[in-house]
């Protein structure tokens, strides 16, 4: 089991940033792949970028790429979303996964996932 926590959430005006963090527990060591995913309101979830756990290669949506940073901290156990140059359409909760196999833009190869953290971006 992996247990996910997010935290870094809040409101910002367009334009500012934020850093969501996601700290993981239990069986991490067996993680290959840590993403984050953001679901609006009424609308589906969808992929915003991801990082192979041992390769450190990352990958992310085209709708932020550019502006959004995905990273970790080991020592930590830690993922990190750094999200720039925020717009109101990326308001939605945004939650972090983990898999144990290589994975990209689909959420299925993910098992595990946390609460989630609510980003509301304001014009």
């Amino acid at each position: 089991q992996v247990q996910l926590v997010e935290s870094g959430g809040g409101l910002v005006q367009a334009g500012g940033s934020l850093r969501l963090s996601c700290l993981a527990s239990g069986r991490t060591s067996s993680v290959s792949t840590m993403g984050w995913f953001r679901q609006a309101p009424g609308q589906e979830r969808e992929f915003v970028a991801r990082f192979l756990w041992n390769a450190g290669t990352t990958y992310y949506a085209d709708s932020v790429k550019g502006r959004f940073t995905i990273s970790r901290d080991n020592a930590k156990n830690t993922v990190y979303l750094q999200m720039d140059s925020l717009k109101p359409e990326d308001t939605a909760v945004y939650s972090c996964a983990a898999s144990m196999t290589v994975a990209y833009a689909s959420a299925s190869p993910y098992t595990f996932w946390g609460q989630g953290t609510q980003v509301i971006v304001s014009s």
